[in-house]
């Protein structure tokens, strides 16, 4: 019956292995690696033999050690991006594992090949045995380094293989420890071991296989690896205990309780070794107990600015990187950037791995009083403190904004303040061991914040400098403009002196005719090749009422397309008219060239605030396009735009107090919601100023 169930589990991890052997093959067009499919292999071989030969033949024996082998040598070739000192901590591990493996191939071809007498043959098996106990033993501690010091991002794309070849491993530690300290009963485990890793096989093709190389993530690789091994070494000594125990007992079921054994250790090592919560605690722990201070503070240093100043076209955006940087250094799964514009506004700038909400618009504007005593203090937010009580955070709680302290998400802000001006703010999500930060994280923290807000604003700064230059380009074009225009206005000044004199001339005529054509064009030409409106500066703000602004704005295009008032339009706000209306015509003219279907304006009150909301049918925009492209200058989808009219727009409604926010889809249309202060109605209402149009 035995030989039944082992012959029948084996073959059936074998027939898996090849099915996944052939899967790689098939699924991946570029080529999977060698190394990985010659590791399926090795694995399938040794399920084959053992099938065959039993799980104890000495041939299922020495094809389990070329297994291994095949493992060992695709963990090393992962590695392969370890640097300096860790990496020769590392190299260490892998040679003692390499040096076991090999005294391990040769006793098992000196069993299979040279006879022995029986208590010399038992000698080498028990010797064999002890190796394979090390070289599982080294396995784990080299899956552990490997995987542990992989970066976040790393490690989803070969977490479920690392799991199987944990639990394979795993299984074999115990196994042979059990079987080096007490024989009796072991059979059935190594008869349904088959089972076990058929049981696991799917682990190795539920997410992306390990065909390439890493980016490893260090920190002080080498103690912690010296840790895992003696951690190895507690672990032998229960299991001996425990397996002494058992044996020494009268109890006739020790085999059952031997198995119980097996799957309870397998339990805690499985939870110990794979739960995020239970990682970060032994490492809080270990630097807190052997380490002078928390923080490797020159490798920390070393990969935070290398973060920051990593380039290419491959390269993340610098926000992205900055919030990158901070989450390595506090362990922290991601966190969202809030960028400080140069007029004093936060926006949302970038985020990375971020699971929480997004601040809206709105929020971030009515919390513009907390920013301010943030860039005043320049101190490390403690966010889990203000919730329980336990600390006020770096701030004052009463002006802290409650959608700052209600997102379970948030666990720490870094304000980045670069001269005394406040350049952004990163929220960094709670890592899964939630701890209290302490001096040392502050004082890392805050110098970390001062090289970010440095970047940031030189990024800035590059960006205005940008922007400043292309429209000294189109200043330079516009005097070119200027000169063609001055051009025609002397043409047709001479030819309206002319007509008092040659008024009754035929000839006159047709000449005048033929100029005022060729003029005509070319004015067409310069029009073109100008923006659709000229700029305009906001002058004075005073109480207005709406209905006429709007009907202004809404009657220049009314012409063209279907535009349909809605709401209270007799709301007052407090704006600058002629402003309020370009802006306006600005948006209605993006939504008229965007719809064939008509354009809604619709009018709430939002206090403090009145929203004119412009919505359209039109193709809509991804939300990459509207964060970071729509309201830059020279920067528009319609052919022949200049991509004036939505940066000049909300450049408008910013002077005068209000916002704009954007809600668009691609395939359903875009809302333009144009928020200005409200205002109470004026006795005598102001008249609306009308822009003079050529």
């Amino acid at each position: 019956m035995n030989g039944l169930v082992a012959f029948w589990s084996y073959a059936l991890a074998a027939c898996l292995f090849v099915s996944i052997l052939l899967w790689q093959l098939r699924a991946h067009a570029a080529g999977p690696s060698r190394l990985l499919l010659g590791a399926y292999f090795a694995t399938a071989v040794w399920a084959s033999v053992s099938a065959i030969r039993g799980p104890v033949d000495i041939l299922s024996v020495v094809s389990e050690t070329i297994r291994n082998l095949a493992w060992i040598v695709l963990l090393h070739s992962i590695s392969g991006e370890l640097k300096s000192d860790p990496r020769r901590a590392i190299r260490l591990v892998f040679g003692a594992v390499a040096l076991a493996l090999g005294i391990q191939l040769v006793l098992d071809l000196l069993l299979l090949a040279v006879p022995m007498p029986p208590d010399l043959s038992r000698d080498v098996l028990s010797t064999a045995w002890l190796l394979r106990i090390s070289l599982a033993a080294g396995a784990l501690v080299l899956l552990h380094n490997v995987y542990g010091q992989a970066a976040p991002e790393s490690r989803v794309n070969i977490r479920s293989a690392m799991l199987g070849l944990a639990l394979i491993w795993g299984y074999d530690l115990n196994l042979y420890t059990l079987a080096y300290l007490d024989a009796q009963g072991l059979p059935a485990l190594f008869n349904y071991r088959g089972l076990f890793v058929a049981l696991i096989a799917p682990l190795f093709v539920a997410g992306p296989a390990p065909t390439g190389i890493l980016r490893i993530r260090l920190s002080r690789a080498a103690t912690f690896q010296s840790i895992s091994l003696l951690t190895i070494c507690v672990y032998f000594a229960v299991m001996a205990v425990l397996a002494t125990a058992l044996r020494r007992s009268a109890w006739d079921w020790g085999s059952a309780l031997t198995a119980i054994l097996l799957a309870t250790m397998m339990i805690v090592t499985a939870v110990v070794v794979l739960s995020q919560w239970a990682r970060g605690w032994v490492k809080v722990k270990l630097s807190k107990h052997l380490f002078e201070h928390r923080y490797d503070y020159r490798s920390e240093w070393l990969r935070f600015t290398e973060t920051l100043g990593r380039a290419g076209p491959d390269a993340a955006p610098l926000g992205e990187r900055i919030v990158q940087a901070f989450a390595e250094i506090a362990d922290s799964p991601g966190g969202l950037l809030l960028a400080g514009e140069p007029g004093g506004s936060i926006e949302v700038g970038a985020e990375w791995n971020w699971r929480g909400a997004n601040p809206s618009p709105q929020q971030l504007h009515d919390s513009g009083d907390f920013w301010s005593d943030v860039e005043a203090r320049g101190r490390i937010l403690e966010f889990e403190g203000i919730r329980h009580g336990w600390a006020n955070g770096g701030a004052p709680s009463e002006r802290m904004p409650h959608w700052l302290i209600d997102e379970p998400s948030a666990w720490a802000g870094i304000p980045l303040v670069h001269q005394q001006r406040l350049v952004g703010v990163v929220i960094l999500a709670a890592p899964e061991y939630r701890r209290a930060l302490d001096w040392e994280d502050f004082d890392l923290l805050r110098t970390a914040g001062a090289q970010a807000a440095s970047s940031l604003a030189e990024a800035q700064g590059q960006d205005a400098l940008v922007k400043a230059q292309r429209f000294e380009e189109f200043n330079r074009r516009f005097a070119f403009i200027l000169h063609d225009v001055k051009n025609l206005v002397s043409q047709l000044s001479l030819l309206s002196r002319n007509a008092k004199r040659h008024a009754d001339n035929p000839d006159f005529h047709a000449d005048m005719v033929a100029t005022l054509r060729s003029s005509v064009a070319k004015m067409n030409d310069l029009l073109a090749r100008l923006s659709p409106h000229a700029p305009a500066r906001v002058q004075s703000l005073e109480p207005q009422p709406l209905r006429p602004i709007l009907s202004a704005a809404i009657a220049a295009k009314r012409r063209d397309h279907d535009i349909r008032l809605l709401g209270d339009s007799s709301m007052w706000a407090n704006v600058d008219a002629s402003a309020l209306e370009q802006a306006l015509g600005h948006i209605l003219q993006n939504a008229v060239d965007a719809s064939t279907t008509p354009v809604v304006m619709r009018v709430t009150d939002a206090d403090p605030f009145v929203t004119i909301a412009i919505s359209d049918k039109g193709c809509g925009m991804d939300g990459d396009f509207v964060r970071n492209r729509l309201f830059q200058p020279f920067v528009s989808t319609k052919s022949g735009g200049f991509g004036i009219g939505s940066f000049e727009a909300r450049s408008l409604i910013a002077a005068m107090g209000g916002h704009i926010s954007v809600d668009s889809r691609p395939g359903q249309g875009t809302t333009f919601s144009i928020s200005v202060p409200a205002a109470e109605p004026a006795r005598e209402p102001q008249p609306h100023r009308q822009r003079k149009r050529a």
